[in-house]
Protein backbone atom coordinates (compact mmCIF):
# COMPACT_ATOMS: atom_id res chain seq x y z
CA UNK A 1 0.00 0.00 0.00
CA UNK A 2 1.29 3.46 -0.82
CA UNK A 3 0.61 4.67 2.74
CA UNK A 4 4.20 3.52 3.31
CA UNK A 5 7.13 5.12 1.49
CA UNK A 6 8.58 3.15 -1.43
CA UNK A 7 12.06 1.69 -1.54
CA UNK A 8 14.47 3.21 -4.08
CA UNK A 9 14.37 0.03 -6.20
CA UNK A 10 10.58 0.18 -6.32
CA UNK A 11 10.63 3.84 -7.32
CA UNK A 12 13.05 2.91 -10.08
CA UNK A 13 10.55 0.44 -11.48
CA UNK A 14 7.77 3.02 -11.18
CA UNK A 15 9.89 5.50 -13.14
CA UNK A 16 10.03 2.99 -15.99
CA UNK A 17 6.32 2.36 -15.69
CA UNK A 18 5.70 6.11 -15.68
CA UNK A 19 7.76 6.64 -18.80
CA UNK A 20 5.63 4.03 -20.59
CA UNK A 21 2.39 5.61 -19.40
CA UNK A 22 3.63 9.06 -20.45
CA UNK A 23 4.60 7.77 -23.91
CA UNK A 24 1.18 6.20 -24.38
CA UNK A 25 -0.55 9.40 -23.29
CA UNK A 26 1.60 11.43 -25.67
CA UNK A 27 0.83 9.03 -28.54
CA UNK A 28 -2.90 9.37 -27.99
CA UNK A 29 -2.78 13.16 -27.73
CA UNK A 30 -0.74 13.24 -30.93
CA UNK A 31 -3.31 11.09 -32.73
CA UNK A 32 -6.34 13.18 -31.76
CA UNK A 33 -8.04 14.67 -34.82
CA UNK A 34 -11.53 15.08 -36.23
CA UNK A 35 -12.86 11.79 -37.60
CA UNK A 36 -10.78 9.41 -35.49
CA UNK A 37 -12.77 7.07 -33.26
CA UNK A 38 -12.43 6.45 -29.56
CA UNK A 39 -11.66 2.79 -30.28
CA UNK A 40 -8.83 3.76 -32.64
CA UNK A 41 -7.32 6.01 -29.96
CA UNK A 42 -7.52 3.19 -27.43
CA UNK A 43 -5.56 0.97 -29.81
CA UNK A 44 -2.90 3.67 -30.14
CA UNK A 45 -2.39 3.59 -26.38
CA UNK A 46 -2.38 -0.20 -26.12
CA UNK A 47 0.12 -0.63 -28.93
CA UNK A 48 2.49 1.94 -27.42
CA UNK A 49 2.37 0.35 -23.96
CA UNK A 50 3.05 -3.11 -25.33
CA UNK A 51 5.76 -1.84 -27.70
CA UNK A 52 7.65 -0.37 -24.76
CA UNK A 53 7.50 -3.55 -22.72
CA UNK A 54 4.64 -2.66 -20.43
CA UNK A 55 1.30 -4.24 -19.71
CA UNK A 56 -2.17 -2.71 -19.63
CA UNK A 57 -2.95 -1.42 -16.15
CA UNK A 58 -6.66 -0.83 -16.68
CA UNK A 59 -7.27 -4.45 -17.68
CA UNK A 60 -6.46 -5.38 -14.08
CA UNK A 61 -9.77 -3.75 -13.10
CA UNK A 62 -12.40 -6.53 -12.98
CA UNK A 63 -14.66 -6.40 -16.02
CA UNK A 64 -12.72 -3.69 -17.86
CA UNK A 65 -11.25 -4.70 -21.21
CA UNK A 66 -9.53 -1.60 -22.60
CA UNK A 67 -6.22 0.26 -22.26
CA UNK A 68 -7.84 3.64 -21.73
CA UNK A 69 -10.88 5.44 -20.44
CA UNK A 70 -11.96 8.04 -23.01
CA UNK A 71 -14.55 10.74 -22.55
CA UNK A 72 -15.98 13.61 -24.58
CA UNK A 73 -17.69 16.88 -23.67
CA UNK A 74 -20.14 16.27 -20.77
CA UNK A 75 -18.56 12.91 -19.88
CA UNK A 76 -16.18 13.14 -16.93
CA UNK A 77 -14.41 9.82 -16.35
CA UNK A 78 -14.40 6.08 -17.06
CA UNK A 79 -15.76 6.28 -20.60
CA UNK A 80 -15.52 3.07 -22.61
CA UNK A 81 -13.77 3.24 -26.02
CA UNK A 82 -16.58 3.27 -28.59
CA UNK A 83 -16.88 3.66 -32.38
CA UNK A 84 -17.67 7.35 -31.97
CA UNK A 85 -15.83 9.83 -34.19
CA UNK A 86 -14.37 12.98 -32.66
CA UNK A 87 -15.60 16.29 -34.05
CA UNK A 88 -13.96 19.69 -34.29
CA UNK A 89 -14.35 21.51 -30.99
CA UNK A 90 -15.01 18.44 -28.85
CA UNK A 91 -13.39 18.30 -25.42
CA UNK A 92 -11.63 14.93 -25.38
CA UNK A 93 -10.12 13.36 -22.27
CA UNK A 94 -7.99 10.23 -22.06
CA UNK A 95 -6.97 8.32 -18.94
CA UNK A 96 -4.31 5.64 -19.39
CA UNK A 97 -2.14 3.42 -17.20
CA UNK A 98 0.71 0.97 -17.60
CA UNK A 99 2.23 -1.81 -15.50
CA UNK A 100 5.97 -2.51 -15.55
CA UNK A 101 7.32 -5.45 -13.57
CA UNK A 102 4.25 -5.32 -11.36
CA UNK A 103 4.24 -1.55 -10.75
CA UNK A 104 1.39 0.68 -11.94
CA UNK A 105 1.32 4.31 -13.05
CA UNK A 106 -1.67 6.35 -14.21
CA UNK A 107 -2.15 9.64 -16.07
CA UNK A 108 -4.84 11.64 -17.85
CA UNK A 109 -5.21 14.76 -19.99
CA UNK A 110 -7.90 16.79 -21.73
CA UNK A 111 -7.64 18.56 -25.10
CA UNK A 112 -9.81 20.37 -27.64
CA UNK A 113 -10.18 18.49 -30.93
CA UNK A 114 -8.96 20.12 -34.13
CA UNK A 115 -8.75 23.70 -35.26
CA UNK A 116 -11.77 25.88 -35.78
CA UNK A 117 -15.22 26.08 -34.27
CA UNK A 118 -17.01 29.05 -32.80
CA UNK A 119 -14.38 31.45 -31.49
CA UNK A 120 -16.17 32.36 -28.24
CA UNK A 121 -16.96 28.73 -27.41
CA UNK A 122 -13.41 27.56 -28.12
CA UNK A 123 -12.04 30.40 -26.01
CA UNK A 124 -14.24 29.32 -23.10
CA UNK A 125 -13.20 25.69 -23.54
CA UNK A 126 -9.53 26.68 -23.47
CA UNK A 127 -10.13 28.64 -20.26
CA UNK A 128 -11.92 25.62 -18.79
CA UNK A 129 -9.07 23.24 -19.56
CA UNK A 130 -6.38 25.67 -18.41
CA UNK A 131 -8.05 25.81 -15.00
CA UNK A 132 -7.97 22.03 -14.63
CA UNK A 133 -4.35 21.71 -15.67
CA UNK A 134 -3.32 24.51 -13.33
CA UNK A 135 -5.25 22.92 -10.47
CA UNK A 136 -3.44 19.63 -10.98
CA UNK A 137 0.00 21.28 -10.98
CA UNK A 138 -0.88 23.27 -7.88
CA UNK A 139 -1.88 20.04 -6.19
CA UNK A 140 1.38 18.43 -7.24
CA UNK A 141 3.27 21.39 -5.75
CA UNK A 142 1.82 20.43 -2.37
CA UNK A 143 2.99 16.78 -2.56
CA UNK A 144 5.87 17.37 -0.17
CA UNK A 145 6.98 15.64 3.01
CA UNK A 146 5.41 17.33 6.02
CA UNK A 147 2.29 18.47 4.17
CA UNK A 148 -1.03 16.66 4.34
CA UNK A 149 -3.54 15.27 1.87
CA UNK A 150 -5.76 18.25 2.60
CA UNK A 151 -3.07 20.63 1.33
CA UNK A 152 -3.25 18.97 -2.08
CA UNK A 153 -7.03 19.11 -2.25
CA UNK A 154 -7.33 22.65 -0.93
CA UNK A 155 -4.89 24.01 -3.51
CA UNK A 156 -6.75 22.30 -6.35
CA UNK A 157 -10.14 23.41 -5.08
CA UNK A 158 -9.00 27.04 -4.91
CA UNK A 159 -8.00 27.03 -8.58
CA UNK A 160 -11.07 25.22 -9.90
CA UNK A 161 -13.63 27.13 -7.88
CA UNK A 162 -11.72 30.38 -8.32
CA UNK A 163 -12.24 30.00 -12.07
CA UNK A 164 -15.97 29.46 -11.55
CA UNK A 165 -16.11 25.67 -11.95
CA UNK A 166 -16.95 22.76 -9.65
CA UNK A 167 -14.77 19.99 -8.21
CA UNK A 168 -16.46 16.60 -8.53
CA UNK A 169 -16.76 15.34 -4.95
CA UNK A 170 -17.47 11.66 -5.61
CA UNK A 171 -14.33 11.00 -7.68
CA UNK A 172 -10.82 11.32 -6.25
CA UNK A 173 -7.15 10.66 -6.83
CA UNK A 174 -5.49 7.74 -5.12
CA UNK A 175 -2.44 5.91 -3.96
CA UNK A 176 -0.79 3.76 -6.63
CA UNK A 177 1.91 1.11 -6.81
CA UNK A 178 1.43 -2.65 -6.75
CA UNK A 179 -2.20 -1.95 -7.58
CA UNK A 180 -3.77 0.71 -9.76
CA UNK A 181 -5.92 2.02 -6.91
CA UNK A 182 -4.52 1.97 -3.38
CA UNK A 183 -4.88 3.99 -0.21
CA UNK A 184 -4.91 6.86 0.45
CA UNK A 185 -7.70 8.67 -1.33
CA UNK A 186 -6.49 12.03 -2.69
CA UNK A 187 -9.52 14.33 -3.17
CA UNK A 188 -9.44 17.40 -5.38
CA UNK A 189 -10.93 19.39 -2.52
CA UNK A 190 -10.16 19.74 1.17
CA UNK A 191 -8.77 21.88 3.96
CA UNK A 192 -5.13 22.86 4.33
CA UNK A 193 -3.39 21.16 7.22
CA UNK A 194 -5.95 18.38 7.45
CA UNK A 195 -5.82 14.73 6.47
CA UNK A 196 -3.10 12.10 6.23
CA UNK A 197 0.50 13.34 6.64
CA UNK A 198 2.59 12.97 3.48
CA UNK A 199 5.92 11.18 3.68
CA UNK A 200 8.85 11.24 1.29
CA UNK A 201 8.67 8.47 -1.35
CA UNK A 202 4.93 7.83 -1.06
CA UNK A 203 3.44 7.35 -4.54
CA UNK A 204 0.10 8.92 -5.41
CA UNK A 205 -1.99 9.83 -8.44
CA UNK A 206 -3.19 13.43 -8.22
CA UNK A 207 -6.31 14.17 -10.26
CA UNK A 208 -8.23 17.30 -11.13
CA UNK A 209 -11.77 16.04 -11.85
CA UNK A 210 -14.20 18.90 -12.37
CA UNK A 211 -17.23 20.20 -14.24
CA UNK A 212 -18.15 23.51 -15.78
CA UNK A 213 -21.50 23.43 -13.97
CA UNK A 214 -22.66 21.42 -10.97
CA UNK A 215 -20.30 19.02 -9.22
CA UNK A 216 -22.96 16.30 -9.41
CA UNK A 217 -22.44 13.35 -11.76
CA UNK A 218 -24.47 10.40 -13.06
CA UNK A 219 -23.59 6.88 -14.18
CA UNK A 220 -24.54 6.16 -17.78
CA UNK A 221 -26.38 3.03 -18.92
CA UNK A 222 -23.14 1.32 -20.01
CA UNK A 223 -22.30 0.90 -16.33
CA UNK A 224 -18.92 2.66 -16.64
CA UNK A 225 -19.16 6.17 -18.10
CA UNK A 226 -19.71 8.94 -15.55
CA UNK A 227 -21.09 12.23 -16.90
CA UNK A 228 -21.99 15.61 -15.43
CA UNK A 229 -25.57 15.58 -14.14
CA UNK A 230 -26.42 18.91 -15.78
CA UNK A 231 -24.80 18.13 -19.14
CA UNK A 232 -21.98 20.65 -18.67
CA UNK A 233 -18.41 19.99 -19.78
CA UNK A 234 -16.22 17.67 -17.76
CA UNK A 235 -12.44 17.95 -17.43
CA UNK A 236 -9.72 15.57 -16.26
CA UNK A 237 -5.99 16.00 -15.60
CA UNK A 238 -3.88 13.45 -13.70
CA UNK A 239 -0.25 12.64 -12.98
CA UNK A 240 1.44 9.94 -10.89
CA UNK A 241 4.00 11.45 -8.53
CA UNK A 242 6.49 10.54 -5.83
CA UNK A 243 6.24 12.71 -2.71
CA UNK A 244 9.54 14.55 -2.15
CA UNK A 245 11.21 16.58 0.56
CA UNK A 246 11.30 19.81 -1.46
CA UNK A 247 9.08 18.95 -4.43
CA UNK A 248 7.28 15.99 -5.96
CA UNK A 249 8.81 13.92 -8.73
CA UNK A 250 6.34 13.58 -11.61
CA UNK A 251 6.60 10.12 -13.19
CA UNK A 252 4.13 10.49 -16.07
CA UNK A 253 4.80 13.90 -17.68
CA UNK A 254 4.06 13.18 -21.36
CA UNK A 255 5.62 16.51 -22.40
CA UNK A 256 9.07 15.21 -21.39
CA UNK A 257 9.14 11.89 -23.27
Amino acid sequence: MSLSPRKSSQIGLMRKSGAITAAALKAVIGAVKPGITLIELDKVAEEEILRLGGQISFKTVPGYHWATCVTINNEVVHGIPRPIELKVGDIFSVDVGAVYNGWHTDAAWSVIVGEGGKVEEISEKKKFLMAGEEAMWQGINQARSGNRIGDIGASMQRVVEGAGYSVVRSLVGHGIGRKLHEDPEVPGFGKSGKGLPLKKDMTIAIEAIYNRGTHEVILEKDGWTISSKDGSWGGLFEMTVVVGDEEAEVLTDWRKV
